[in-house]
């Protein structure tokens, strides 16, 4: 297998907490946004939407969206079961992933991508250019605003289960965070934790090309160390607007 990732973008990051913590070995290849590699008839022929992330499998399958990536791991990596235990949990996890990216990640990127001058004409992402338009901004940050109630309350102070791993589905509600200061929305105090604890474990690509990823094991004291609070500081996931 293959991963095509871009390590700015959340919805690969969602794929990567994922491979993390199913201590998954795959190959890495990421793709620069900014350069338009996604937009390339290479890349086109793997997906067809020009997004990431892609996993390409043995035989040049190639899965586009964030859900089926996530699926299709949890069936050849079924220990640590991230997309429940139980048909209800099932249930559930599909839910969530449902209500955040459609209240919740679908908004933040409405006010991001219709506001930010790096996405001048790139409004929607996929093959077309289409054009900023300022009032989806404003409509997408107050889309935003009501999903993160529900979803501090789903996540609660008992984010992590015994062993170190997440809880099922709760890496899907971290993927979307990112857009979140761009929005000027802030998450509560339970999914802010949850996000430091997650990147504390699994850190961004930071050169090009064919990696590997590393499992990081977490610190689950009651504070993160310096080096995790700066490699994960919450602000810092949007230095640059290039998803």
């Amino acid at each position: 297998m293959k991963f095509y990732d871009c390590a700015t973008a959340p919805s690969p990051r969602r794929v990567r907490i994922f491979i993390a913590e199913k201590k998954a070995d795959i190959p890495t290849v990421q793709v620069d946004l900014r350069a338009a590699e996604h937009l390339t008839e290479a890349f086109r022929a793997k997906n067809p939407r020009c997004t990431v992330p892609v996993l390409e499998l043995d035989d040049g399958t190639c899965l586009g969206e964030t859900i089926a990536i996530c699926d299709y791991l949890e069936s050849i990596y079924p220990q640590a079961p991230l997309l429940g235990r139980t048909p209800k949990e099932r249930a559930l996890v599909l839910m969530w992933n449902h209500w955040i990216e459609d209240l919740g990640f679908s908004a933040a990127a409405e006010a991001f991508r219709n506001s930010a001058p790096s996405f001048k004409d790139r409004a929607i992402p996929g093959p077309e250019n289409l054009e900023q338009i300022p009032a989806l901004a404003e409509r997408g940050r107050k889309r935003i605003g009501p999903v993160l109630p529900p979803a501090e309350r789903a996540v609660g102070p008992a984010s992590l289960r015994g062993g170190g791993g997440l809880h099922p589905g709760r890496h899907h509600r971290l993927g979307g965070g990112g857009f979140c200061p761009a929005a000027k929305a802030r998450p509560g105090r339970f999914i802010r934790r949850l996000h430091h604890l997650a990147s504390a474990r699994v850190r961004a690509p930071r050169r090009r090309g064919l990696r590997r990823f590393t499992y990081r094991p977490p610190n689950f004291g009651g504070r993160l160390s310096t080096k995790a609070r700066a490699a994960s500081r919450w602000s810092s996931v949007w230095k640059v607007s290039i998803s």
